[in-house]
């Protein structure tokens, strides 16, 4: 960037200042009004001007210059002033025309005062609002004043800023103001606009040079950087309660994001709004870093409620400019329209013309916002790209003529007439006859003239005492029940490993208890051969997951014995699982399937399982007995499984109901399991069958099958005194067993788990009545509902710290 004329406009480059460069012949680059162009870029030299190379963004800003220029040149002088305007209440880069033979017909005072058209329901929408947040306003934490620092960049941020600063001015009771002074408000170039802060009699307590020479993109990011490095010396010496950062420019997002990282809170003002431009994604990163909002429409409230930003600590109050527009009076406005406003570029081209010698125009600086007031009240038309034309001009009623796309997605009033690819002189004049000299419905659209008085409610009832942490109203997410391959795809599930006295089962268990395939084999006799076979079927139900779209998160094993839990390990299994003892099942399974491994015994991984997917759900005490080939159990106290000192607790099956009973598998005689087990009945029955007292009328048993507890249960239904006398007393001795745990753990429910529950149920309750305290007669005693209450158990383990992990 260096030759004549190669310069790159950026936003707002009216509040910024205006860098001039020589080039080896010692000519001045210099910058005109134009349309938008997206990013920093926004107006450059004429067509011809422009040297070899210039991208397109500058490209369009220049064609669209060349063709507006080219148009007013077909335009009586009489009939038209170009000038620059201020960008807030006097907005960026925006030409207009001014019709002298229509001065003083542009007041809208009845407008104002209720007969407009589609503003009304703003106007009704803002007199409702004190009520609406009333609670919220009246509340306040602290008795001292509320220390205020406001920091204004440019002209433009001012006269939105400068309203709110003569409300808390007359307010000393509750605030203390401190004025920071930044950006071009310091370049002479923009006409030392700070001093307009002094003549309003504001004591400014610092001034920091932070704009960076340059036109590029790189002298931005300088800026914010200089912004960055010199205001935490401001912040710390005046110790704010609360910054007011206005608008969407570099210079503010350098302010917000100082305030953040210093723990102060931050008020923005004009948060929410939409224009189509890079100024969008610096508004709205200012916004996360905002404590509190005011914005100007209702659009943007529902945009920042959007954004996830607490609403409770959002005002819709209206422009604070509208303050002062709506209270705009007729003043002597001749002298103001008898000048020519504009940037460097347009005062080039007008002395290449000779206008500047008429005596209708000249050139200055800066606009002071009194006379901008009356420039936008009484002009035939405003043409341009700057947000001043949608959002102030609206209060009057001035026609608007939007150039290009950078104000594309801010609200209008219909006032405002778009042309969006102005790249033609036709589109222009065009647009210039439809709108110059009309007379539209004034808007209120941004306001309504109240907003400085519910701002400073606002601040008002910010309590210091409220954590300095921000909260996001995130919206709650939702389930998708729609299934897709991505759903399909993150269907957690464990691999559960059930050991029991007769067979080895594998099973792949979604989250939500469904087993979705079951691998069965005869449990072998020796270790080597268990092992291999438990490594085997694993990894095979693995491989298969795969195909089935699932993702095993795991692997539980449910096995009889006595097991060390936290460390794996099986410490001795009874005589029903022979080669059973000190065996590490942990450590082979995770190195062979690189997966986390969980190991308990069979009856408490039945109490798991009913814990999580069955009766014992949402109980706080409960205990199950599991009925098959052995008896176990597990006990719930307090919705936590009971393993004791040394994992032996819930060993129910052993509990003694008889001093002369049965020998048990453990070495002991009378215990439960010597009598209600499925190896019980099945002694029973065979002794029953080698007696020839087995078998009645219609029940027969195939030679090459053994004798079992399901021929003893068929022969009871058939009428077998001698079957059903012994069922009756086995399951006598389970009644007994779980009278005794109801006198010791007083559960609320007992679940009876396995094959031969159903058949147990009503002796067990009758047991219950004949022998247990009264006080616990009435405990409910149920059957389980869970196929595979081991399977179903070891999977919990599984799924249970796996969901733990991931909430």
């Amino acid at each position: 960037m260096g030759a004549q004329g190669d310069l790159c406009r950026r936003r707002g480059q009216v509040e910024r200042r205006v860098i001039e460069r020589r080039d080896s012949r010692g000519s001045r680059g210099v910058r005109l009004s134009g349309p938008a162009v997206q990013g920093p870029a926004r107006g450059a030299l004429s067509a011809e001007e422009a040297p070899e190379g210039t991208n397109p963004a500058r490209a369009t800003s220049q064609s669209v210059t060349h063709e507006l220029r080219a148009a007013l040149r077909h335009l009586p002088l009489r009939l038209w002033a170009l000038h620059r305007v201020p960008r807030v209440g006097a907005a960026g880069r925006l030409s207009r025309r001014v019709r002298h033979s229509d001065v003083g017909s542009r007041s809208c005072q009845a407008q104002r005062a209720g007969e407009w058209g589609p503003g009304r329901a703003e106007e009704l929408y803002f007199k409702e609002l004190s009520t609406k947040k009333k609670h919220v306003m009246e509340k306040n934490g602290t008795n001292r004043k509320l220390r205020v620092c406001v920091a204004t960049c440019n002209r433009a941020d001012y006269s939105k800023l400068a309203p709110i600063m003569f409300g808390i001015k007359t307010e000393p009771s509750f605030f203390e103001l401190d004025v920071v002074v930044l950006g071009s408000h310091l370049i002479d170039d923009y006409g030392n606009t700070y001093r307009m802060i002094e003549q309003d009699d504001f004591d400014i307590n610092t001034r920091l040079h932070t704009i960076v020479r340059g036109e590029d993109e790189a002298a931005m990011v300088e800026s914010v950087g200089l912004a960055l490095v010199k205001l935490p010396d401001v912040l710390n010496r005046l110790k704010p309660d609360i910054m007011i950062v206005h608008g969407d420019r570099f210079d503010a997002l350098a302010l917000a994001t100082s305030a953040a990282l210093m723990n102060i809170r931050i008020l923005h003002i004009e948060g929410g709004e939409v224009s189509g431009t890079i100024d969008d994604s610096i508004r709205h990163a200012i916004t996360k870093l905002a404590h509190y909002h005011v914005c100007c429409t209702r659009s943007a409230e529902q945009h920042l409620i959007s954004m996830c930003e607490d609403h409770d600590r959002i005002l819709l109050a209206g422009c604070p400019s509208y303050d002062k527009l709506l209270s705009a009076k007729n003043k002597d406005y001749m002298s103001v329209i008898r000048m020519w406003l504009g940037s460097k570029e347009m005062v080039r081209v007008m002395r290449k013309k000779g206008i500047e010698h008429h005596p209708n125009f000249r050139a200055v600086k800066h606009v002071p916002f009194d006379q901008f007031i009356q420039l936008v009240a009484h002009a035939g038309c405003m043409i341009g790209n700057s947000s001043c034309g949608v959002r102030e001009v609206g209060a009057f009623g001035t026609p608007v003529i939007n150039l290009g796309t950078r104000q594309i997605g801010r609200e209008t009033g219909e006032n405002v007439l778009h042309v969006r690819d102005a790249d033609t002189q036709d589109k222009i004049l065009q647009a210039l006859h439809l709108q110059f000299g009309k007379q539209y419905p004034c808007s209120k659209i941004y306001g309504d003239g109240n907003a400085v008085p519910r701002i400073l409610k606002f601040l008002k009832s910010i309590d210091l005492q409220e954590p300095l942490q921000k909260k996001f109203c995130f919206p709650p997410v939702k389930e998708n029940i729609s299934q897709d391959i991505d759903h399909i795809l993150e269907t957690l599930s464990a691999l559960a490993v059930d050991l029991g006295g007769t067979n080895l089962r594998v099973a792949i268990v979604s989250m939500k208890g469904e087993i979705v395939k079951k691998y069965t084999q005869f449990n072998p006799k020796t270790y080597e051969e268990r092992i291999s076979l438990i490594l085997q079927m694993c990894v095979e139900a693995a491989a298969e997951a795969v195909k089935l779209n699932c993702r095993i998160l795991g692997v539980g094993i449910s096995t009889g014995g006595r097991v060390n839990p936290q460390e794996g390990i099986v410490l001795h299994s009874t005589k029903l699982i022979q080669e059973w003892n000190s065996v590490d099942l942990r450590t082979p399974l995770s190195d062979t399937l690189h997966l986390p491994v969980w190991v308990d015994n069979d009856g408490n991984c039945a109490a798991m399982a009913e814990r999580k997917f069955g009766q014992g759900k949402g109980q706080e005490n409960f205990v199950t007995l599991i009925t098959g080939t052995g008896i176990g159990g597990g006990i719930i106290h307090q919705h936590e499984l009971i393993h004791g000192s040394s994992f032996c607790a819930a060993e129910l099956g052993h509990l003694v109901v008889s001093l002369d009973g049965p020998d048990c598998s453990c070495g002991s005689h009378g215990c439960i399991e010597a009598y209600a087990s499925g190896m019980a009945l099945q002694r029973e029955a065979k002794k029953l069958h080698d007696e020839d007292l087995l078998l009645v009328e219609g029940m027969s048993v195939p030679k090459d099958e053994p004798v079992g507890a399901l021929h003893l249960i068929q022969a009871a239904k058939l009428g077998n005194v001698k079957a059903q006398s012994i069922l009756r007393t086995a399951g006598t001795a389970l009644g007994l067993g779980v009278v005794n745990i109801l006198h010791t753990m007083n559960p609320s429910l007992v679940i009876l788990s396995g094959v031969l529950a159903s058949h147990y149920i009503h002796i067990v309750k009758d047991v219950i009545r004949q022998q247990a305290l009264s006080s616990v007669q009435d405990v409910d005693v149920v059957v389980s509902d869970l196929a595979d209450p081991a399977l179903l158990g070891a999977a919990s383990m599984v799924l249970d710290y796996t969901t733990r992990r991931i909430h």
